[in-house]
């Protein structure tokens, strides 16, 4: 006989969107149950996120050796890198992110069952393993996404990889053409680079991350030219063959000339599609958009046409932005929502954007294009890092970006590439989320010397108190 239970709240999917999800929701007093068919986490801990960034710092270390070699002085060489240690180090941090997230739902009492789950009604669903699932006030789903492959390619792990297995890929390649030039695929690009590989990075639209602001992208572009990327913007991968010990591909460039890149790895990142098979979705009344995506009725509450049936996470359409401090939000959301509190709509433009290449780029608002598309009467200023002395020491270039409406207005977006620039983002998120002008900003001190302090100047400039910048 199948096993019945009864609960408050069915999370399906336990990512960072479900697991969050799940934790309010029990710390609001009710009863959860999460479905979740591989590990807690998903994506974020185990294929992506934690990990990649682990290896990002690594990449740092080897960074710094060649810098301080050839600029300070210090007469330091990289003898290897211990790939099996790197690995360990960083499946190690998983490891124990891991346990921590279960010691969590744990302690508030989030019963996790370990299995597929099939909506069976608009607040029902059978969990493979477990039984079925009666969930009084709703359901949640969050399974997530998974990476998209280029038609006619097929992953195996070691010559031809996804953002999600590149991880477990065997050993670092010499070579590496990597197609696909938003965050993950430069982040990648830029990983590969530090551990001493030959890297094309291959973008089809005309410019690297095309979602951020153009300025954003030249920036981004410059530096990683600078350590040797070979950056194809406005280039399409035309043909790959699959040799013994690596690929060789045909590339069509901006310029309309064909070229043939052979490299010992292909990393295919060109975006993620939501994941739904199997899901039941029919079975309670729904349906997805053409492509894919489960779509809300009521952004404001994330509840889909089904009463009851709430999504977070990656199978939510635009403006949501598929990444993890999103789904945190968005989890935080739907549980308040699920128990009756209210819960302030999520304004997605407030959202910091990062990708953690080197140089690094960090954006929340609109930009430039954005903002005058949208009617704005816009004044920029733009600062480069080296304009204040922390920049000059880091030496890696960078800048500073404000877009604020014209006469002293309010702040619409602030964009950041340099060393770092992730750990500055915040500042400027609670700059645009609360409103604010450039004299609010103006009249706090950034502290001297830091990289930080370029962001002070550049809404001192924008308020009519320029010191340093003219």
């Amino acid at each position: 006989m199948t096993d019945t239970h009864e609960t408050d709240v069915l999370v399906i999917g336990g990512g960072t969107g479900g697991y969050s999800t799940a934790l309010r929701a029990a710390a609001l007093g009710l009863r959860v149950v999460l479905a979740e068919r591989d590990k807690i986490g998903g994506t974020c801990l185990h294929r992506g996120c934690i990990p990649s960034k682990a290896m990002l710092h690594a990449a740092e270390l080897v960074d710094g050796i060649a810098e301080g070699r050839e600029r300070w002085g210090v007469r330091a060489t990289l003898d290897s890198v211990d790939w099996t240690a790197l690995v360990t180090t960083r499946d190690d941090i998983v490891s124990r992110n891991h346990k921590g997230v279960e010691a969590h739902l744990a302690h508030a009492g989030v019963e996790i069952a370990r299995g597929s789950a099939r909506l069976t009604g608009p607040r029902s669903a059978t969990i493979e393993g477990y039984g079925q699932v009666t969930a009084g006030r709703g359901i949640v789903l969050a399974t997530g996404s998974r990476p998209q492959m280029l038609p006619g390619l097929v992953t195996d792990g070691r010559r031809v990889v996804n953002s999600d297995d590149a991880l477990f890929a065997p050993g670092l390649p010499a070579s590496v053409l990597v197609v696909g030039g938003g965050p993950i695929g430069v982040e990648y690009a830029s990983f590969y680079r530090s551990m001493g590989g030959a890297v094309t990075l291959v973008e089809a639209l005309d410019r690297l991350v095309p979602l951020e602001d153009a300025d954003v992208s030249r920036h981004l572009t410059r530096g990683l030219k600078k350590r040797g990327i070979d950056v194809q913007a406005g280039a399409l991968l035309q043909r790959t063959e699959v040799l013994d010990d690596g690929i060789r591909a045909t590339v069509r460039t901006s310029r309309g000339e064909t070229r043939t890149v052979e490299a010992q790895r292909l990393l295919v990142a060109v975006g993620r599609a939501p994941v739904t098979d199997g899901l039941g979705l029919e079975a309670a009344g729904l349906t997805t958009d053409e492509r894919g995506f489960v779509a809300p009725a009521d952004w404001a509450r994330l509840e889909t046409a089904v009463p009851g049936i709430h999504v977070v996470g990656d199978l939510l359409p635009p403006p949501s932005l598929g990444l993890a401090h999103a789904s945190f939000a968005e989890g935080l959301l739907v549980a308040e929502t699920l128990a009756g509190l209210p819960s302030a709509p999520i304004d997605y433009a407030t959202v910091p954007r990062v990708t953690y290449s080197s140089p690094q780029t960090a954006s929340v608002g609109l930009s430039e294009a954005e903002a005058r598309n949208r009617g704005h009467d816009v004044t920029v200023n733009t600062m480069p890092l080296t304009a204040v002395a922390k920049g000059m020491v880091h030496g890696q270039g960078g800048m500073v970006k404000v877009v604020a409406q014209q006469g002293g207005g309010q702040v619409l977006g602030v964009h950041l590439v340099g060393p770092n620039v992730s750990e500055m983002i915040a500042e400027s998120e609670l700059i645009v989320g609360w409103d604010a002008e450039p004299s609010d900003v103006a009249r706090h001190i950034h502290p001297h010397p830091t990289l930080s302090e370029a962001v002070g100047e550049t809404f001192l400039t924008l308020a009519g108190r320029g010191l340093h910048q003219q």
